[in-house]
């Protein structure tokens, strides 16, 4: 803001505070962050449900300024938290928290949840948990909330405004498709009619997201399945990556990053902005010494071979030094891995992140803004 405009304000204040008027706090002036998925970006909503799908015991969070499990599957800090970061915003708080009130909703919300996929049968072992439509049943309600609180106009536009992220379909492969040796949905598809499927899901799901005024969407891809230790335990002898689950991740993450170009043209412009979170994984997979790890085969915190089986728990076994783990546990990343990750998202090339990386998307939307005001 000019300084003539600040001298403004200052002048405008004793009349403001007279007629019991409030300037904006900085909540509502930072742009709003919305994040919709798995566990891969669960702040804590299973906590409030009835599921096994949740990290609310230690060690999860062992790496938090209090050491407290928060419901996050890491060590630490996911990606949802280090992009608000770099937003310069407080983490978003999950849906379900008796703290999502009043100024703390200007900062957005988070709807993810432990164990879901595209498909509503997806995680369906894991019982209670928020399938992604009522994700999006949360996200009207949440609008419905705002709107209460600041209008329909300032709720519209802070929406419109809002980054979203949205990470879903890992799990519709290893808690879905390939779950058992003969899945439901492995005699029903083949795996390519399998992935046309779950593809043509997921564009009703960001259409949906659209509608409900989403206009700036990060959506993650599949990342490499057949190389999280989980999966080396099942599958691997000596830490070699399973074939078939990179083979599926291989095949959907291209036609993914189609079918957001389809809908781009659809829309205008660039709403949805695609990660290739396979190949920023690839690369700690592949060399994981040129970016300081000591392993990426071996969970930090499990039992079993390659710490990989079972839940991470107070009696599993637990590396001394989390920052050289890529894997935190059987299926997530470190809080330094997830910071590599979200380096990607913000300066990556187009082979990571397309049609443009996260910081050119937030300068290109900052200039809009300024223009508008």
């Amino acid at each position: 803001m000019a300084s003539s405009s600040w001298l403004a304000v200052f002048a405008l204040l004793p009349v403001l505070l007279c007629l019991g008027m409030t300037l904006p706090t900085p909540s509502d002036a930072a742009r709003a962050f919305f994040v919709f998925g798995d566990s891969l970006v669960d702040n804590g909503n299973n906590n409030y449900l009835l599921t096994e799908a949740r990290a609310d015991s230690p060690p999860y969070g062992i790496d938090t300024p209090d050491h407290r499990a928060t419901g996050r599957f890491s060590n630490g800090k996911n990606v949802p938290d280090i992009i608000s970061e770099h937003l310069g915003a407080e983490p978003v708080l999950p849906y379900l928290s008796p703290e999502l009130d009043g100024d703390k909703m200007l900062v957005g919300a988070n709807f993810a949840s432990a164990g879901v996929g595209i498909l509503n049968d997806t995680g369906i072992q894991f019982a209670n948990i928020i399938h992604i439509s009522k994700q999006l049943l949360y996200f009207q309600q949440y609008q419905k909330r705002l709107s209460s609180l600041i209008g329909p106009a300032r709720t519209a536009r802070l929406v419109n405004g809002a980054l979203v992220l949205i990470t879903l379909g890992g799990n519709d492969f290893v808690n879905n498709y390939y779950l058992l040796p003969y899945s439901a949905r492995s005699r029903e598809f083949s795996l390519p009619d399998y992935i046309n499927y779950i593809l043509s899901e997921y564009k009703q799901i960001l259409t949906k997201l659209y509608d409900l005024g989403a206009r700036r969407v990060l959506v993650q891809g599949v990342g490499p399945i057949g190389c999280v230790p989980a999966e080396l335990a099942l599958h691997s002898l000596d830490g070699t990556c399973d074939r078939e689950l990179q083979r599926a991740a291989e095949m959907y993450n291209p036609r993914l990053m189609a079918m957001l170009g389809d809908l781009n043209a659809r829309y205008g412009g660039s709403v949805f902005v695609g990660v290739n979170t396979q190949r920023i994984h690839n690369d700690f997979i592949d060399d994981p010494k040129a970016y300081g790890f000591e392993t990426s085969t071996q969970a930090c915190c499990g039992q079993g071979r390659f710490n990989g089986m079972g839940l991470c728990t107070m009696v599993s076994s637990l590396c001394a030094d989390r920052d050289a783990y890529v894997f935190w546990d059987a299926f997530h990343p470190t809080e330094r891995a997830n910071r590599l990750i979200v380096q990607q998202f913000m300066s990556g090339s187009v082979d990571y992140i397309a049609p443009m990386n996260l910081s050119t998307v937030l300068a290109i939307d900052l200039q809009k803004e300024q223009m508008r005001t």
